[in-house]
């Protein structure tokens, strides 16, 4: 990013749910941590080239020790010469004041990183702030915007969404990944204007491709509703509207905010107890009975821990060709407050069946101890409640006043006919006519999913009008149920967004205590939207593609 092209900031998002648990781990061993480690080796090779192109840094790394990265980055600065001013956000640990928590850690905005730049900081860090604080914070600063320019944070809040994930937005993790070479992506950047418009680009000559397809799979990633809320303002997600100019080049415009809650969200992290997991591989014929003498022969042993979940994987095929294919795999996770009762104990007594058990018996490792797993909730606190604090490079420490949750402006109501077609995507018509195929739903929509704590959300798009039409028709939260049967029985909330001709679907408590917890199979819910993908439904002949030519 410092050697492609030119560059005004450059930021880096370090911390995810899961990062947090790990951080926290890392300083129950040695206070002085619970920063990322890797920030420091990568600007010890770029601090100077960065300095060299005056090219702020802005970075989430200090996790849960700002200070102690900010003084570890003063040190390199000292061993470099490079003359560079450091600063720091904090006030976001909240650890002390909740009972049982490993971290908990209030979601700061982009004020604090704002204040840093405008007293002159070369280089930022901050502990939790939002994903898109790091690119709204700096926009801020750069064009002067007071607190309540609510639909130009809003525009540069959306920019900072979609870099956040770094080379998702350039072709990684996209579903119509075929498209473009994507074995080395290039990051994307975003060239902001005054009024927050934003165009989404890349340095030339990188891999990958940005087009309004990877940018708007990127919109729809780990977000719920049309209102994105935020500590410094609530972004309005049905007013994003997406141009393409030309290659590699997509412009963000039209966005509207409003003033952000009175609530900033805490996410908590806890030790939820002890987990162990054995995987039995079952060859050949008869799987399902296989399976089940497994289960039975455990049963006694299983008695009293608190929580067994099995699965089985048909990964088998018949009369298949080599082994690996003809197996199918038997999963058994179990949790418990008691590292005695999952631990190697339970795991050596399961793989010592492999004598008297089904024929072909074999496990995918050896018997192993139980690993602590970590349970993510989030609550809301008043933001006043919050110590929001600047630290900035000459050492003073300024106090950043929470947002204001109202505004003389008034709340940005959409008309009905813009809530029902949006400007971009039209309002749905009737159904393609002529017959349909049965055919996977992939073939005329993306899809991108992730998690937020224990939820999942799954974003659908199509790329032309008349497929929106259908796929607003169609994709149904009753049908989305039908696709997916695994959440059936979850509550599933479905949300339109006509501009990008997408729905996003939040699907609530699928992932139980989070990634950390090791609840399901895909735990951060990563590849949910390409099984929906892969459903068949009825699909009208003149939406799919047209067949390649036969040379």
């Amino acid at each position: 990013m410092l050697t492609g092209g030119p560059l005004d900031v450059l930021t880096g998002d370090y911390l995810a749910e899961l990062t947090m648990l790990i951080l926290g781990r890392d300083r129950l061993k040695n206070p002085d941590l619970g920063y990322a480690k890797t920030f420091l080796r990568q600007l010890e090779e770029g601090l100077g080239l960065a300095h060299e192109r005056g090219v702020r840094i802005v970075a989430n790394a200090g996790g849960l020790n700002p200070a102690g990265l900010a003084a570890a980055v003063r040190t390199l600065v000292a061993k470099t010469g490079v003359p560079v001013r450091v600063a720091h956000v904090e006030g976001d640990d909240l650890t002390a004041q909740v009972d049982g928590a490993l971290t908990a850690n209030a979601y700061l905005g982009g004020a604090g990183i704002t204040a840093c730049l405008r007293a002159g900081a070369d280089v930022v860090v901050t502990g939790r702030v939002t994903d898109a604080a790091l690119v709204s914070g700096p926009a801020a600063w750069w064009f002067d915007w007071a607190p309540d320019d609510h639909d130009r944070l809003a525009g540069a809040v959306a920019a900072g969404h979609v870099l956040e994930c770094g080379t998702q937005a350039t072709g990684g993790n996209y579903s119509f990944f075929a498209r473009h070479d994507v074995r080395r992506p290039g990051f994307p950047l975003a060239e902001i204007a005054e009024d927050g418009s934003a165009v989404i680009t890349k340095h030339p000559g990188t891999g990958g491709a940005v087009t309004a397809g990877t940018v708007t799979a990127q919109l729809l990633y780990e977000t719920q509703g049309v209102r994105y809320v935020g500590p410094d303002v609530t972004t309005r997600l049905d007013t994003v509207r997406l141009t393409d100019e030309g290659a590699d080049r997509v412009r963000i415009s039209g966005v509207r905010g409003e003033a952000p809650p009175a609530t900033l969200k805490v996410g908590v992290t806890r030790i939820g107890g002890w987990r162990n997991e054995i995987v039995f591989v079952l060859t050949g014929l008869d799987i399902e009975a296989k399976a089940n003498l497994v289960r039975i022969q455990l049963t006694d042993l299983l008695d009293g821990v608190a929580d067994a979940t099995w699965t089985l994987a048909r990964t088998d095929h018949e009369d298949a060709d080599t082994q690996e294919t003809a197996s199918a795999l038997l999963r058994l996770v179990v949790r418990d407050p008691s590292p005695d009762r999952v631990g190697r104990a339970l795991t050596s007594a399961a793989i010592e069946l492999a004598l008297g058990s089904y024929p072909g018996f074999h496990v995918t490792a050896p018997p192993g101890p139980a690993q602590p797993y970590g349970v993510f909730t989030a609550n809301p606190i008043p933001s006043p409640e919050v110590p929001h604090t600047a630290v900035l490079p000459d050492g003073t420490r300024l106090p950043i006043p929470p947002a204001a949750p109202t505004s003389a402006a008034p709340e940005f109501q959409a008309p009905a006919a813009f809530e029902a077609r949006g400007s971009g995507g039209g309002a749905p018509g009737g159904p393609p006519a002529g017959p349909t195929v049965r055919a996977p739903l992939g073939a005329v929509a993306g899809a991108r999913s992730g998690d937020k704590g224990g939820d999942a959300n799954v974003g659908v798009w199509a790329e032309t009008g008349p497929a929106w039409d259908w796929l607003h028709r169609t994709l149904t939260v009753d049908a989305f149920r039908a696709l997916l049967p695994e959440t059936d029985g979850l509550p599933v909330t479905r949300h339109e967004l006509p501009n990008l001709r997408a729905l996003n679907f939040t699907v609530t408590g699928i992932l139980g205590d989070g990634v950390a917890s090791g609840h399901r199979f895909d735990p951060q819910a990563k590849a949910l939207g390409e099984w929906l993908r892969a459903r068949h439904l009825d699909i009208p002949v003149a939406l799919l593609p047209a067949p390649e030519a036969t040379p």
